[in-house]
């Protein structure tokens, strides 16, 4: 199975797939048929016959596709850093964004690494995005008003009036 962002199977879910499979291997020794062994095992009849024909050797699993690119070890360095904050790191604001994370990665480990990447990664040892649990005490009610009566009044497009019309993209007021 392929994963478009990079992803994969975490540790646990591998191991329980080789189970499946070993288990599909041990059933085929009783004689036990195809699809009788999908039906049980959950898993498709194409699959079931493609482990009949790997045999017990193929089916066993290769471990992951590739080694992480942030070892346990360096991962804890990398928590170490963002537990400094931001702003240790030359960034006026504290907040982490996944950008500055790629910048930290690559200056203090010389490793590229993708966003998605990043955030899969994280995900993965327990981080997750935050969000503020209360308005900046700096903020101007006052000033927020005014920004969205005078300037996202020109900013956002007008909404179109409803009426008749045709649901069809490519030819819009035909009848």
């Amino acid at each position: 199975m392929r994963y478009p962002q990079g992803g994969g199977l975490t540790a646990e879910r591998q191991a329980f797939r080789e189970r499946v499979r070993m288990e599909a291997v041990g059933m085929f020794t009783a004689g036990r048929g195809s699809t009788e062994i999908a039906k049980e095992l959950r898993v498709s009849v194409r699959s079931v016959q493609r482990w009949r024909e790997a045999g017990q050797d193929a089916v066993r699993s290769r471990g992951p596709v590739s080694r992480p690119k942030l070892s346990d070890r360096l991962f804890a360095v990398l928590e170490e850093e963002l537990a400094k904050g931001p702003v240790a790191h030359g960034w006026p604001d504290q907040r982490w964004t996944l950008a500055r994370i790629k910048t930290l990665i690559g200056r203090r480990f010389h490793k590229s690494m993708t966003l998605s990447g990043i955030s899969q990664m994280l995900r993965r040892r327990g981080w997750s995005h935050q969000v503020p649990a209360r308005r900046a005490a700096e903020r101007d009610e006052a000033a927020v008003a005014g920004w969205v009566k005078e300037v996202w009044l020109h900013l956002e497009p007008p909404r179109r009036r409803s009426g008749p019309g045709s649901s069809s993209r490519t030819r819009q007021d035909s009848r």
